[in-house]
């Protein structure tokens, strides 16, 4: 029953503010395959409470695709096919583009927004086309070859390195400030961390028995790419982007696994249980077996991250 223009204000009683908050509602609940009450505010400005059933929903481990699975898309402002910024390296730059050049023209095509840019751009990876564009008052034309790379659902498209200029007063408009007390604040993070690692042990449960990807495991490769694209977004991406890793990390380090401090952990339970601790043999062999899977799962990790890298 959603319509176009609905606001979502909170799923399940839980206020969710932003578009990251419903992401992470929405992956957490399919994995537990739960229904969803969504309270909206829609087009009308009246408050209703929409029923999203996820008990037989697709896979939504890949966040970026959680809501085009669940058949939702969210709003996007019509942007003018202006670039706001340019980064060092990319092809935009290569071509000679500038923040403030509108495109007129690109490929044969008329330009009339900044979606179709983008849509056109991703359909012509490592391929040299025409672009006509406005600048200070003048038209010209210049050669512009996207570079290639792999989207979420692994198909190759181009990008060149360029962000739209999106107007302040818009910006204003989408941006949802929220604040708490010293106290609020403390009581906030447990909660975020505790969701977060509920969702990783999630994750990892739907790996091992074959729901979920193993796609989705990432090493420092992988990381390191994330790094740099969060601290170009702004300090407070990369603060939260090494929150994350951190709290994943914390979660795998638990993890029952021997060489690991939930290893001991796990050895510390059964000295309590059975009043005396586990043979040096027994040690040894759990300390091996640990070795293994460690090993395995960086491996994978690794593979998955060239995997990515040469995709």
């Amino acid at each position: 029953g959603f319509q176009k223009g609905d606001e979502i204000i909170a799923m399940d009683g839980e206020p969710t503010p932003t578009l990251s908050a419903v992401m992470l509602e929405l992956v957490d609940r399919a994995m537990a395959g739960e229904t969803i009450p969504v309270e909206v505010r829609d087009a009308d400005d009246r408050q209703r409470v929409r029923v999203l059933d996820l008990r037989d929903a697709p896979d939504l481990d890949e966040a970026a695709l959680v809501f085009e699975r669940v058949g939702l898309t969210p709003w996007r402002p019509v942007l003018p096919a202006v670039i706001g910024q340019v980064t060092g390296d990319g092809a935009a730059a290569r071509a000679g583009l500038q923040p403030g050049d509108r495109i007129v023209q690109a490929a044969g095509e008329p330009v009339t927004d900044w979606e179709q840019w983008r849509a056109l751009i991703q359909r012509h990876p490592d391929q040299s086309f025409r672009v006509r564009i406005e600048r200070d008052g003048a038209e010209q034309s210049l050669d512009l070859t996207p570079d290639a790379r792999q989207n979420e659902r692994g198909e190759r498209v181009g990008f060149i390195g360029a962000v739209a200029d999106v107007p302040d007063d818009l910006v204003q408009s989408l941006q949802v400030v929220v604040r708490y007390g010293p106290l609020g604040a403390v009581g906030a993070a447990l909660g975020k961390t505790w969701d977060v690692s509920l969702l990783t042990l999630r994750m990892l449960g739907r790996m091992l028995v074959g729901k979920a990807s193993l796609d989705n495991l990432s090493g420092p490769i992988t990381i390191a790419q994330f790094a740099g694209q969060a601290a170009s977004a702004g300090g407070m991406a990369f603060l939260a982007l090494l929150a994350l890793v951190s709290i994943s990390l914390g979660v795998l380090n638990l993890l029952p696994v021997p060489v690991l401090d939930g290893g001991h952990l796990l050895y510390y339970l059964i000295e309590l249980v059975k009043g005396s601790p586990l043979s040096d043999a027994a040690q040894n062999l759990g300390q091996r077996v640990g070795i293994v899977v460690l090993a395995l799962l960086m491996g994978l990790a690794l593979f998955n991250d060239f995997n990515r890298l040469l995709g």
